[in-house]
């Protein structure tokens, strides 16, 4: 039937859906261990609970920032946090230094922010705002997992900050894990002042999946990681570990983790 509904009712009736969804959910709290924290996580719709209720394995690019340094002390930003599972990880890790998880959907930052709560995770912050190459405002998808739209009936208005804006509020990361469906290279354009002395870096890369809706490709994102400043890492889904992208004219050609580290010098 999909091609017989006019793409703008399609939006709608998901939008219906997932509100219908969410609104008959039992609401539950489970206990899990991921990657070897264990964590209380309450489950508020269909889309938590197959992510969040099971264990999870050590998360390869957490394990991988901790060789890098990322450990007590630190000050680390989450920006596209979903429900705070991994920034909840993250907050354990770098305790007692403290994460800065931003969060578009406030459905799901509402969801963060409990969680927190039930783990007495005092040094997690969740802020509710989208991430853009300048503040004002973005219109937000109402899906599980929501991305930036261009679709005022069947969005919601949001607060838009940059990462430089975020550092003059909460103090300068030391890391930023970027997870913005498609739109990393707006929240890169927006980090320009945190980036000058560079920070290692972790980046979602939506390769066919998003980034190219909004002009961007792989190529431009390694542009803000320059060559000589930076070494890269990557990994696919289903891949265990990060290895060397030492050609940058041979990029991965769908969606895929991406580590900048600082180079040693």
């Amino acid at each position: 039937m999909r091609k017989f509904i006019p793409a703008w009712l399609g939006r709608i009736l998901r939008r219906i859906r997932i509100w219908h969804e969410r609104v008959t959910f039992r609401v539950r709290q489970v206990r899990h261990t991921y990657g070897g924290e264990p964590l209380i996580v309450e489950l508020r719709d269909p889309g938590s609970a197959g992510w969040y209720d099971h264990d999870w394995d050590p998360l390869p690019e957490l394990e991988f920032l901790r060789e890098q340094g990322m450990g007590a002390g630190k000050r680390i930003f989450d920006i596209g946090a979903h429900q705070g599972v991994v920034a909840m990880m993250i907050s354990r890790m770098v305790a007692p230094g403290e994460v800065v998880a931003v969060e578009a959907n406030l459905f799901n930052a509402d969801a963060a922010t409990r969680n927190a709560e039930l783990n007495r995770l005092e040094n997690l912050r969740v802020v509710h705002g989208a991430i853009s190459s300048t503040s004002g405002e973005l219109l937000i998808s109402a899906d599980f997992n929501a991305h930036v739209s261009k679709h005022r009936a069947t969005s919601s208005r949001v607060r838009a900050y940059t990462i430089d804006e975020l550092a003059g509020i909460h103090g300068e990361p030391d890391v930023l894990f970027i997870d913005v469906e498609g739109f990393e290279i707006e929240a890169l354009k927006g980090a320009q002042e945190t980036m000058r002395n560079g920070k290692n870096c972790f980046v979602e890369v939506h390769v066919g999946c998003g980034l190219e809706n909004f002009g961007g490709s792989a190529a431009e994102v390694l542009h803000y990681f320059p060559e000589g400043r930076y070494e890269l890492f990557y990994k696919y889904e289903e891949d265990k570990e990060f290895k060397p992208l030492t050609d940058r004219n041979q990029l991965p050609g769908r969606r895929f983790f991406l580590i900048a580290c600082v180079a040693q010098r």
